[in-house]
């Protein structure tokens, strides 16, 4: 595998989960139940976004205040704002997954 693949893989979590919408009820109902079961791992995606966020805002910190250069710690600020709504989009993903009773 390559390692764009793997680094797609470690931070995005689209790639465990099947779609409901396609198939018959049977086909629906099992990929439901994968889904559920592969929500196990969204805990695990929040906790990569959220140290990834904190030591971009980190670093965008210390290269404004160490290095006197605002403009340049832009690189670092986007990136760790954006960690943010991917953290709620995953926690959002989870709770569904885990409260949504099974369709029948």
């Amino acid at each position: 595998m390559s390692f764009g693949t793997l680094l797609y893989r470690y931070f995005f979590f689209g790639w465990l989960f099947k779609d409901v919408n396609h198939g018959n009820l049977l086909e629906r109902a099992a990929a439901w139940r994968h889904n559920r079961d592969q929500a196990r791992w969204l805990p695990t995606y929040m906790r990569r976004w959220f140290w990834c966020g904190i030591s971009l805002y980190a670093l965008g910190h210390l290269v404004e205040s160490l290095m006197q250069a605002p403009g340049a710690s832009v690189i670092f600020y986007v990136p760790s704002a954006l960690a943010v709504p991917v953290n709620a989009v995953i926690g959002a993903a989870w709770v569904g997954l885990r409260v949504i009773p099974a369709q029948a």
